[in-house]
């Protein structure tokens, strides 16, 4: 027999039915309506013609399943889309595939588990389901990965001997919203409570006097109603939190399930006062107790009575290493009484002195429902943080609390006090209660039913007082986080279920004494630690009393006002039942549409009824799309489309009133195609769409006017061949075949001349949607190499172009603020030149004179800075003019002295056309090749820009007119050229600032390829701003190659700033209009995409080995130790010193600090520690490494500089006085070596602590390393056993570490705790501002607050 894998590589029988065999579908269907079966997979391997039904039918047999009581769904669908059962489709034309795996999962219908097949019928298949299926283990209680809790708590070690579906536990579960598995656990526990179900049921909601979105009782009735009628798994508990005031925020805080019991039962009342109901929770789960003082000479005693709704159980006594082993020993020592004697005795009223008393609580009257809590919830004093107590407790299934009430025989003796605490203590609260009691036996029995005398006291029968356990709430995970769920016993059946959020679940009596806690070793003071983290929490009993035990009502039963709500909640689940139906037989599909008015591709959500018809269908897209009185609906059809190729599948002609489902291959939330609603005019007829066909956009290329026309969608056949295919493409197009050239762009830059006439689509590689260029003239281009023409460097170039909005400087030498801009130019201007030549005359006349006025300003600027350098000579010899400009725009170097210096001829081809049109704008492109030479030189700007005379970019007037130029000029048209060898006098005037890439261009210095030549495009438009970017603000269109270097962009750009490329810099602006300098000015545009924006700002660029610093002062004693001073420029192969004398007057002008070089250093700065202090003679480069957008921390000295040496190491000291509580200021400590005891010995020196009395410790964490005072004497590590400071645990090998001492004789401050509470607040005020963690600050919780008005927001119905 065959075999096939399996999803778990396990080989599975493959039937064969014939020899001539089909193609057959392997499916793997997870079954996963039962946490029983949610590991199972059941394999199917069908023939490929069997249909959807029958299908269903096999799934159902081989499951044990009931056909029609569950769906099956795709694995892998984003909302898992159920499959059609009454489908007649195959399970290939359904989207199953052959010969591979389909993965399924088989969920429930309508909320619904599957109905298991019986015996009797015949249809349950006992291979479907492992024979061990029934003893296997099940683990702990899944939760459908319900967020907020972590995996850990929501897995306990134990098992539980089985897990039932709904149908045969009867019970509903509670979805968790979040983080609200202590909201269910206590909402069942209430549910199950027949006392306090049948109370909920009879008190009747009245409309008229409050909103029902937030009555507390009416949510939870309709909740319990739910809950008992429901045929859901599980239901939500959204309403009952929304009548809360809670938020979708509040479903992720966690909270105490006993705090919540609190909070509720408080909210109840409230809500229930003037009601029958109003005594409930008193009548319910209030008890009372006695606080006593007894004095031991005279018997006097003082008391008075205390409600509670809880009993909190130390789970260990505070300073204990053993806890308490079960409840009743907790009880025990919650009633056992301490002995008040020595300094703590009691003033006695009747002796009228302090004598020895006895103070304890005595229980007087236990309640009907008896909560308990075990307090597992503690904090440690040693780690100062919170724990959880894992100890084993056990608790009986019958508490008999008999023992533990209270018996009055010495009444006489005894003060009545008045009942003070009755009514307004509440509770007995577990922070007052938890630590006062020691491990003493012996306590009075009986029962006091009042406060009246003696006499009128009765004695009940121990039995009387005996409470049956019926609900263990159970919490796993730690102090810091964890998951609820509850363990409750049905009084129906006496069965325990364990309720764990949506999942319900059948336990035994094992399962609950899994919940004791512990660990199978004794109950020492680690054994905690290592204890399982799953155990009861809190406890609730009932009394066992016939008179009183009550039974749940049945629906028979219910009160008319129940009735009638149950009635609303059935249609209200049979609508959402039928809403549902109808959103799993709905298509949801992606449609497009271009939109004929806007000109845009529209997107839209297409929901359509799986019976539609596509006429149906196109109606509603129709409407969807909003083409109602804009096209006709019968100019309109759906089509099958490919968003993602933009390719048109197919058409659907004559399958008009075909039902969606059919047509689409299914009902599903995601298909692997879309949608396209077509428009056409109405002269025009649909083209039909076969499948099988490709989509081909071809663009006409006319060399003479360089352009490249919009495409034109022509579809082909993959085997038609290439000539073929030209005869298709010249009647589209109205070309000529027989010239016809045609490029195909497989991929990006990729360009392929189709030339063999015989070859087929496919076998040139066409896909489903292609592009090609098709060029038909009578040139003689087509004669010369493919590479070498004419068309391939038009396409190339035009793959190559991008478009960059340029924002230009608000000012600049010029009057740029005359300068206006055209509106924006269409989008196929970048690729279209046609146009007669303009005036050449005019043009040149217009840059002579921008030339003379460049030559000028660039003079005077010259004349100026030949008189600093004559200056900087005679007052130093050092080489500090390496980086002589002292602020971002001091000196503008004209193009003018550069070239005067090296004059050679411009190597530049002139190639591109002077254009112009009806409104006089000049578009023109620039190219550049180093195989031709222009005869045109000159020495002085008009060299730069009249290099290429004949190329002309405009920025153009509204009104045609002279348009003002950057440097002041009026002209129709300025040339803009890349710059060949004029410059290689002053290479760094391009070869700057490489920010050690450590690679090497392919470009030279100039820009120009190191292989071929290539064209480098280069053309600007006017372009009009958004508003509010300010009027001085000017833009351009700028259409370049990528491959042109960032040196010659800038070059090209100069016309248009006004200044040489060396006095501005570029930025790239990212998102959020985040700004960063591009420097590397050998390196090409190819990072840069189209519509990438880019900011000119005036000022100095970066030459070669030059670098951006920013400066920082730091202030070792300022509460804010690093203040921002200023931008400046370092150079390779500078000195330190050499640094500082740049920095002295950029000090003085831009920050006003007038310093002497001798009394300020340089360091190293690394986030917010100062390090390396730099000596004057190191360089940088070689001493010091220096990068892009360095920093530096500049320091003023108060002497001068005692750092000499690279061996000598820099500290910051700082001194403790722990009897004044504070820390000194810093002291910096420069030592020779890095001994430990040169150190002490210079600590010793400065402070006059005595050498065997000083301790020195190292600082934590970033500069100033701050610390509380609270916490810094015994914190750090002082006096570390260690003779150099370069090892382990000090590491201080590099300057700036902070080091703080102390006197060892000194004594910490005595601090009052007032005192001590004042010294917290002012340091962690302290710490706070400067960012710094305190230590000691409690993690903020927030509070568990039930609103009784609806909500804390204006907007209580939020979620």
């Amino acid at each position: 027999m065959e075999m096939v894998p399996s999803e778990e590589k396990q080989l599975v029988p493959k039937e064969i039915e014939s020899a001539a065999e089909e193609p057959r579908v392997l499916c793997i269907v997870q079954d996963t309506t039962n946490a029983k079966t949610v590991n199972e997979r059941l394999t199917l391997n069908l023939p490929a013609s069997t249909t959807v039904n029958k299908f269903y039918e096999d799934v159902a047999h081989k499951a044990g399943y009931v056909n029609g009581t569950f769906c099956l769904a795709w694995a892998n669908a984003g909302h898992m889309a159920p499959l059609d059962q009454a489908g007649e489709m195959s399970l290939v034309l359904s989207g199953f595939e052959a010969g591979k795996k389909n993965f399924l999962q088989l969920t429930d219908k309508d909320g619904e588990q599957p109905q298991i097949a019986s015996d009797e019928s015949g249809t349950a298949d006992s291979s479907g389901l492992d024979d061990s299926s029934q003893d296997r283990f099940i683990g702990p209680l899944p939760r459908d990965g319900t967020v907020g809790c972590s995996s850990d708590y929501s897995s306990p070690s134990y098992s539980y001997s089985s897990i039932l579906n709904k149908s045969e536990t009867g019970y509903v579960g509670l979805v968790n919203q979040a983080m609200t598995c202590y909201l269910n656990s206590l909402l069942q526990t209430l549910f199950m409570t027949p006392e306090f179900r049948n109370a909920l049921y009879n008190w009747e909601f009245e409309e008229s006097e409050e909103d029902p979105v937030i009555s507390i009782p009416y949510q939870l009735q309709r909740l319990f109603v739910l809950l008992q009628t429901s045929k859901k798994r599980a239901i939500e508990t959204t309403d009952v939190t929304r009548s809360f005031g809670w938020d979708s925020s509040e479903a992720w805080q966690q909270h105490d399930v006993q705090e919540l019991c609190r909070v509720m039962f408080d909210a109840l009342e409230q809500k229930w006062k003037q009601t029958e109901q109003a005594d409930l929770i008193n009548q319910l789960y209030q008890g009372k107790l006695k606080d006593y003082v007894r004095c031991l000479e005279c018997g006097y005693e003082s008391w008075r009575i205390d409600t509670y709704l809880d009993i909190p159980l130390v789970i260990r006594p505070f300073g204990a290493s053993q806890a308490f082993g079960s409840v009743e020993e907790a009880l025990q020592a919650f009633v056992q009484p301490e002995t008040l004697d020595g300094p703590n005795q009691y003033f006695c009223e009747r002796c009228k002195k302090k004598c020895d008393a006895r103070k304890g609580l005595r229980f007087l009257h236990f309640p009907y429902l008896l909560t308990l809590q075990l307090k597992r919830f503690d904090f440690d004093y040693t780690t100062m943080h919170r724990i959880k107590l894992n100890d084993r407790m056990t608790f009986p299934e019958e508490l008999d609390m008999s023992p533990f009430i209270d018996v009055e025989d010495e009444s006489p003796q005894t003060e009545s006090c008045t009942d003070s605490g009755a009514e307004n203590e509440g509770s007995c609260h577990s922070d007052q209660m938890s630590n006062d009691f020691s491990t003493d036996d012996g306590v009075d029995e009986g029962i006091c039913l009042d406060n009246t005398s003696t006499a009128e006291r009765v004695l009940k029968p121990k039995s009387s007082l005996t409470f049956e356990l019926f609900s263990v709430m159970v919490h796993s995970g730690s102090a810091a986080g964890g998951h609820y769920y509850a363990c409750i016993k049905s009084f129906s059946d006496s069965q325990w279920y364990s309720f764990n959020d949506q999942h319900v679940s059948k336990i035994t009596q094992d399962d609950i004494r899994k919940t004791y806690g512990g660990s199978s070793g004794s109950r020492g003071y680690y054994s905690s630690a290592f204890a399982s983290s799953t155990n009861a929490y809190m406890l609730m009993y009932r009394l066992k009393d016939p008179s009183r035990n009550a039974k749940f009502l049945e629906v028979d039963d219910f009160p008319e006002h129940i009735k009638k709500l149950v009635q609303r909640e059935k249609e209200s689940e049979e609508q959402e039942k039928r809403q549902r139906e109808i959103e799993r037989n709905t298509c949801k599909i992606k449609l497009f549409c271009m939109h004929p008015v806007k000109l845009m591709m529209m997107e839209n959500k297409l929901e359509v009824h799986k019976d539609k018809t596509l006429r149906e269908a196109t109606e509603m897209a129709y409407k969807l799309m909003d083409l109602d009185g804009v096209v006709q609906l019968d100019c309109c059809r759906l089509v099958k489309y490919d968003e993602f190729h933009e390719y048109l599948e197919r058409s659907y002609e004559g399958e008009e009133d075909m039902p969606m489902g059919l047509l689409l291959g299914g009902v599903k939330s995601s298909y692997m195609f879309d949608l396209l609603l077509e428009i056409r005019r109405p002269d025009q007829a649909f083209q039909p769409y076969k499948p099988g066909e490709v989509m081909v956009k071809v663009h006409v290329v006319d060399l003479k006017s360089e352009s490249i026309a919009a495409p034109v969608s022509v579809r082909a056949y993959l085997n038609q061949t290439i000539t073929e295919f030209k005869q298709l493409i010249a009647q589209a197009a109205g070309l000529c075949a027989e010239t016809m050239r045609v490029v195909l762009e497989r991929c990006y830059n990729d360009l392929r001349l189709l030339y063999v006439p015989n070859k087929t689509l496919k076998a040139e590689g066409f896909f489903r949607s292609n592009k090609v260029f098709v060029e038909s003239s009578d040139s003689t281009d087509h004669q010369v190499a493919f590479t070498d023409s004419v068309l391939w460097k038009l396409l190339d170039r035009h793959g190559n172009t991008i478009r960059l909005f340029v924002s230009l400087p608000e000012q600049s030498p010029g009057s740029l603020a005359n300068r206006t801009s055209c509106p924006k130019a269409s989008a196929d201007s970048v690729d279209s030149f046609d146009g007669a030549k303009g005036s050449r005359k005019s043009v040149e006349a217009i840059l002579e004179e921008s030339t003379e006025k460049l030559k000028n300003l660039s003079l005077q600027q010259q004349q100026q800075r030949q008189q600093q350098q004559q200056q900087q000579q005679t007052s130093s010899n050092s080489d500090s003019q390496k980086s002589s400009d002292h602020s971002d725009f001091e000196h503008i170097e004209s193009p003018a002295q550069e070239l005067d210096a090296v004059s050679q001829p411009s190597q530049t081809e002139n190639s591109t056309r002077v254009a112009s049109d009806t409104d006089n704008q000049f578009p023109s492109e620039e190219r550049s090749d180093s195989d031709v030479n222009n005869d045109r030189s000159t020495s002085s700007v008009d060299s730069d820009i009249l290099s290429s005379s004949h190329s002309s970019d405009t920025l153009c007037n509204a009104d045609s007119g002279p348009l003002p130029l950057a440097n002041g000029l009026d002209s129709h048209s300025i040339t803009s050229s890349r710059r060949s060898k004029a410059h290689e006098g002053k290479k760094e005037t391009w070869d700057t600032a490489e920010e050690d890439s450590g690679t090497d261009s392919e470009y030279d210095e100039n820009g120009k390829s190191k292989a071929d030549a290539l064209y480098l495009y280069f053309k600007t438009e006017p372009y009009s701003q958004e508003e509010g970017s300010g009027e001085g603000q000017k833009s351009l269109l700028v259409h370049v190659d990528k491959r042109i270097t960032l040196a010659a962009f800038k070059q090209n750009l100069e016309p248009f700033v006004g200044v040489p490329s060396t006095q501005f810099k570029v930025f790239r602006v990212y998102a959020n209009n985040q700004e960063f300098e591009s420097v590397r000015l050998n390196e090409t545009l190819s990072s840069f995409s189209d519509d990438n924006k880019i900011t000119i700002r005036l000022g100095r660029a970066l030459k070669k080995g030059e670098y951006r610093v920013k400066v920082y002062q730091l202030l070792v004693n300022d509460p804010e130790p690093c203040k921002f001073l200023l931008d400046t420029v370092f150079a390779k192969g500078m000195t330190v010193r050499q640094s500082k004398e740049e920095l002295l007057p950029q000090l003085k002008d831009q920050c006003k600090l007038d310093l002497s070089i001798d009394r300020f250093r340089l360091r190293k700065k690394t986030w917010k520690n100062p390090g390396t202090v730099f000596l004057d003679y190191h360089v940088y480069e070689e001493d010091i490494n220096i990068s892009s957008n360095w920093e530096v921390f500049l320091e003023v000295l108060d002497e001068p500089e005692r750092m000499k040496s690279m061996s000598q190491l820099a500290v910051l000291t700082r001194r403790w006085c722990p009897a004044q509580m504070k820390l000194e200021a810093f002291r910096e400590v420069v030592l020779e070596s890095s001994s430990v005891e040169e150190l002490k010995e210079k600590l010793s020196e400065m402070s006059g602590i005595p050498l065997e009395n000083l301790e020195f410790a190292k600082g934590r964490g970033t500069f100033p390393c701050d610390i509380s005072v609270l916490e810094i004497h015994q914190d750090l590590d002082w006096n570390p056993k260690v003779s150099t400071l370069n090892v382990w645990p000090l590491y201080i090998c590099d300057d700036g570490a902070v080091i703080f001492y102390r006197d060892s004789t000194e004594d910490l401050m005595d601090l009052s705790e007032e005192e001590r509470n004042e010294l917290m607040k002012k340091e962690s005020s302290r710490l706070l501002k400067t960012g710094h963690r305190v230590s000691y600050s409690p993690r903020k919780e927030k509070a568990l607050k039930i609103y009784l008005d609806g909500g804390p927001t204006k907007d209580p119905g939020q979620d």
